[in-house]
């Protein structure tokens, strides 16, 4: 055995040099991680936000900080931005400025327009909506039920779709309101709400939609639809957290009155009291016009990635589709995966971005409330994984996604057979 004799300083020297070779080794695995983690396709849980609108908030985080309901030229300057922005945002879903009032977003404004038209009116105490809503919706309607409101709701078929025939039995003379989400958020599938609301007018109710996941992505024209309520949120098109907000219908023949949820201030009409949002605000005008403008060619490219992952995906032996194929939004496709668990697929796609619901709920150990609803068993729910794309998905993101996800699902088949 031959033993080397080292003097501390060239110990010291040598220690040196293999802590800075860890160090690279870790900067390399670090680099090589970020560049693999960030396929992102959960963009019905949130979006990342167009440099453009982050470009047009920027001002009113540093310079332009005054606040909005101040009456001296700062003041002023900000409001000038505040209405800009509800322009873009009346533009986009085809209403009046007046009509347009902003939130924290949509779990906020379902709340207003659920509980404020409810505490508003005497006469009608019915809310008829669906099973499949999203939880605002439903827990809103549950806290309503408490102060006398008669909940009902409608089932939906196996393809997600509601039949419009048991709207048309469930509406009365005691209905208020009836609120049917216009794009489901696991799904993707697309209600008929222009014949919903048709069926709620003819029986002198109001018609709300959740639009969360519509407004931005396709056209939500509320005169052309019918709707006297509505709510959205900008960290679905492309805008940033903690903005949104809701349409209410001020001109005939529908008009709409609330009780306000907040009070303190009188700011947006004495509807929600509190100081603005500026920078939220102006992102959410700034996205509202880039969507307007560039629907369309978002969805051309992002329904042909998403067809593309779709018919790839569903080669694997044991897959369907989750909803109907024809009343669906471009960007969403929820498949189950038979015999496998979604949360052992989703941890096995570690560098993948994809969810197995709502993330409003993705602490529930329950099945998903949407598939339930549409017949499936605990297990069939339990093995569904959705993947929405956007903007910003690109076809090597697919290629990619298509193929880590085989290997997840040969692999997991491969370990329940043991």
């Amino acid at each position: 055995m031959f033993r080397v004799k080292l003097g501390f300083t060239t110990l010291m020297r040598l220690l040196w040099v293999i802590l800075i070779l860890n160090k690279i080794e870790e900067e390399l695995q670090n680099k090589l991680y970020k560049t693999q983690i960030m396929i992102y396709l959960d963009n019905n849980a949130t979006t990342k936000i167009d440099p453009r609108v982050l470009d047009a908030m920027m001002p009113y985080l540093t310079d332009n900080f005054a606040n909005a309901a101040s009456t001296h030229k700062f003041g002023v300057a900000v409001n000038d931005a505040v209405s800009l922005a509800r322009k873009s945002i009346s533009n986009l879903i085809g209403c009046e400025t007046n009509e347009v009032f902003f939130t924290s977003g949509s779990t906020e404004a379902i709340n207003l327009l659920l509980k404020g038209v409810f505490s508003g009116t005497k006469e009608r105490k019915e809310i008829i909506t669906l099973h499949t809503e999203h939880s605002a919706v439903i827990d809103t309607c549950s806290a309503l039920e408490k102060e006398g409101a008669k909940i009902t709701f409608i089932p939906v078929n196996s393809n997600g779709l509601v039949d419009l025939e048991k709207i048309k039995e469930a509406v009365s003379q005691n209905t208020l309101l009836v609120c049917v989400m216009y794009v489901n958020n696991e799904t993707g599938v697309i209600q008929p709400i222009k014949e919903i609301s048709e069926i709620a007018h003819n029986a002198g109710a109001y018609f709300m939609t959740d639009a969360t996941q519509a407004v931005g992505r396709i056209p939500c024209k509320v005169d052309e639809l019918g709707i006297d309520m509505l709510c959205f949120s900008g960290h679905k098109f492309y805008g940033p957290k903690g903005i949104g907000g809701a349409f209410i219908r001020q001109r005939r023949p529908f008009r709409v009155k609330i009780n306000p949820l907040l009070h303190g201030g009188g700011h947006e009409k004495g509807i929600r009291s509190g100081t603005l949002n500026v920078p939220g605000i102006v992102g959410l005008g700034k996205a509202a016009e880039i969507s307007d403008k560039e629907m369309k060619k978002d969805e051309e490219r992002i329904k042909e990635l998403r067809d593309y992952l779709e018919s790839s995906l569903l080669q694997i032996e044991g897959t369907s589709i989750n909803g109907t194929s024809e009343h669906r939004i471009y960007n969403t496709a929820n498949i189950r995966f038979n015999g496998i668990d979604s949360d052992a697929l989703i941890m096995g796609l570690d560098d993948i971005a994809v969810s197995n619901g709502s993330a409003c709920t993705a602490n529930s150990i329950e099945p998903s409330h949407v598939l339930t609803a549409m017949g499936q068993n605990d297990e069939e729910a339990f093995s569904a994984i959705r993947f929405s794309l956007g903007r910003y998905t690109t076809l090597k993101d697919i290629e990619r996604t298509k193929v880590e996800v085989n290997k997840a699902v040969l692999t997991l088949r491969t370990m329940t057979q043991i």
